[in-house]
């Protein structure tokens, strides 16, 4: 019995490995034969890399100033020229591009965690809890996003931190309403119902039932949400809230542009460019992964 025991356990976690190589393989197929979904894909993977490894991408610093060499056209040795100091645009966009996404993602898992948790306990415990938690949500939900960024990070101060922060506080209620009612959903099946009734306690069950069938529209929610981050993000850095000069981050350098538009369009286009590419990018995958389902 222990022998035919062991067998069968090795069995179900072959299936089990088989079964996720095989989705997560449906799911590149799917990709190949949407050029346009590729092509997010392969922007995304681009920008992974320059936030992985600037250096690899850019060889050239992004602070070195140069003001002989100022307001160049993109060219063969500057391919997105260079703004009033001489500085190398596609090596500011790339270390730009990196910040952002790094601000973008710390953000997305603070809003993440924090609305899980919340989530989690309205969704299964109820009662007065659940009223009170959804009622502080719903304040939340109420104040325009962006207003609030503005008023956390007036609190916490300017930086790219504490407006990645602030960024993360006004998207809570998104993940919060979201995971309460996959919670909902979850709690009234019969597999719960069964673990309730076989004894196992409340963590447990919230461990091995609740979090991981109620993960699908969350992890969806979160990667649509990373392109809306980076939005929010470079909206406070072009109002001054986030990385202080000479730092390059995108939305600063929008700002740092807007003199220049009609003598020099590529210093903020190319910025505002990669910021658009993000957005887009993000959103098309997360809308495939919305029909698809997350490969898991």
């Amino acid at each position: 019995m222990a022998g035919e025991a062991t067998s069968t356990s090795g069995t179900g976690t072959g299936t089990g490995t088989v079964s996720k190589t095989g989705a997560a393989r449906g799911w590149a197929r799917r990709v190949g034969r949407r050029p346009g979904l590729l092509l997010a894909v392969l922007y995304l993977v681009l920008v992974l890399g320059w936030t992985v490894a600037p250096g690899l991408f850019a060889g050239q610093d992004p602070l070195f100033t140069d003001p002989a060499s100022g307001l160049v056209p993109p060219g063969a040795e500057h391919w997105f020229g260079t703004d009033n100091l001489g500085r190398d645009i596609y090596a500011r966009v790339v270390h730009g591009t990196r910040v952002s996404l790094v601000a973008g993602l710390l953000a997305v898992g603070l809003a993440l965690a924090v609305g899980v948790l919340l989530g989690t306990l309205a969704g299964y415990l109820g009662g007065w809890l659940d009223q009170l938690l959804m009622r502080v949500v719903e304040v939340l939900v109420v104040i325009p996003g962006l207003l609030l960024s503005l008023a956390v990070v007036s609190i916490l101060g300017f930086g790219t931190t504490n407006v990645a922060i602030a960024v993360g506080i006004a998207g809570i209620p998104n993940f919060a309403r979201v995971v309460r009612a996959e919670v909902l959903r979850i709690r009234g099946s019969a597999y719960v119902r069964a673990a309730v009734a076989g004894g196992s306690r409340t963590p447990a069950i919230l461990r091995r039932h609740v979090l991981p069938n109620a993960s699908p529209p969350v992890l969806v929610l979160a990667a649509l949400d990373v392109g809306g981050a980076v939005l929010s993000i470079s909206a406070l850095s072009f109002l001054g809230y986030g990385a202080a000069p000479p730092a390059p981050e995108l939305g600063a350098m929008v700002s740092a542009g807007r003199d220049y538009l009609t003598t020099a369009w590529w210093v903020t286009t190319f910025p505002g460019l990669a910021i658009a590419l993000v957005v887009l990018a993000t959103s098309r995958v997360a809308r495939a992964l919305e029909r698809t389902g997350v490969p898991s």
